[in-house]
């Protein structure tokens, strides 16, 4: 079910022409759901066919020009509610509307040139080249004989270099990294010329710098072409940064839609992810450890290095006082270029060099 202190369903828009010449135009439109329900059929003992249902009563909104990012824990049911809006599992019950027009009701050929999927399974591209593999994009427009015109060619070469990957056009696919792959695989969604794009996980094989590049062109080309795309991901603290909105399907399979900084100040973000030993920070928008501190330390250090200096004393439980409380009676103040003095209980001062240091005369505290 929907969470109704959050995001609330408008009308479908149909959708507007696109134009041809310079790829897709900013348009009205976008992914809706009414009442969807999405799950998994079985059959029981007797072979009667039953449904299973992990999310229900769906009624979710990711509007043309903005990145929707789905984000929950694993098992929360993100998958298969990504692969029920894309076609692949059937749902349950309720409805998937693409700028207007029910799912369920398009052809192959129709839905195609409506919806790009990018899903987490390796792709082998074989002896394709770049240029080839982006264009298999094009065959939802190429007809029966599947052959590209001077017009398909310019829309292949368009979403090469939309993502910036037109320089590795001549390379053999099988020859690219991880990062150079996502962005040719986004590259042939963009040649279809869809509406809506839908991500599994794009960044899940990706070194950081990789990930946030990937992230930040997917919501640049939403807003500048007015695409709608949706990604899940496990990315939550870029994706909290980044997204226009958010779903989070939370552990009782609820789903809350809004602003990033609506689910953060709904708590929503903390009640879905908080374990233990971690705890979501709404003031950073970032997790931080979750332990009883041992002990307080007063710290004297420039405002650039108290951050720092906070996080690895954290990390040996111990918590530095508020700036102007009672002095405790543990010490560490910053003496400049990398040197720090510790202070004990006994009134004893060590000096040390680094961080490192620092935590392992402090875990000795």
């Amino acid at each position: 079910m929907t969470d109704t202190d959050t995001d609330t369903l408008t009308e479908p828009v149909t959708d507007t022409d696109r134009d041809k010449d310079s790829g897709p135009g900013v348009r009205d439109g976008g992914l809706v759901t009414q009442g969807l329900a999405v799950g998994y059929r079985t059959r029981s003992p007797c072979g009667r066919r039953t449904g299973r249902a992990v999310l229900s009563g769906l009624g979710l909104q990711a509007r043309a020009g903005e990145l929707t990012v789905l984000l929950g824990p694993n098992g929360a049911g993100k998958s298969t509610l990504l692969r029920t809006l894309c076609g692949l599992l059937p749902p349950l019950g309720g409805t998937v509307l693409i700028g207007g027009a029910d799912l369920a009701r398009q052809s192959p050929t129709a839905l195609a040139r409506r919806l790009a999927v990018v899903l987490t399974d390796r792709v082998d591209p074989g002896l394709l080249s770049v240029r080839e593999l982006a264009g298999l994009g094009r065959h939802p427009h190429t007809g029966f004989t599947g052959r590209l015109t001077a017009a398909d060619h310019a829309v292949v070469a368009w979403s090469l270099k939309a993502v910036g990957a037109d320089h590795l056009a001549d390379r053999p696919a099988a020859e690219l990294s991880d990062g150079e792959r996502q962005r040719v695989l986004t590259a042939r969604a963009l040649a279809q010329e869809p509406e809506v794009i839908l991500l599994d996980e794009p960044t899940a094989f990706l070194d950081v710098p990789s990930r946030v590049a990937l992230t930040v062109l997917l919501r640049d080309l939403a807003r500048d072409k007015g695409l709608t795309v949706v990604v899940s991901t496990h990315d939550l603290e870029l994706a909290l940064r980044v997204a226009d909105a958010v779903w989070l399907v939370d552990r009782d399979s609820r789903v809350h839609a809004g602003a990033p900084e609506d689910l953060i100040r709904s708590g929503a973000v903390s009640a879905a992810f908080d374990a233990d030993h971690l705890a979501f920070e709404p003031a950073s928008g970032t997790f931080g450890l979750r332990r009883t501190p041992r002990a307080q330390v007063t710290v004297d250090a420039p405002a650039d290095v108290l951050p720092l200096l906070e996080r690895a004393l954290a990390r040996e439980g111990l918590a530095v006082t508020e700036r102007g409380g009672p002095p405790a009676d543990r010490k560490v103040s910053w003496d400049g270029a990398d040197r720090l003095s510790l202070t004990g209980q006994d009134g004893r001062t060590v000096h040390v060099r680094g961080f490192h240091e620092l935590t392992r005369t402090a875990r000795t505290w």
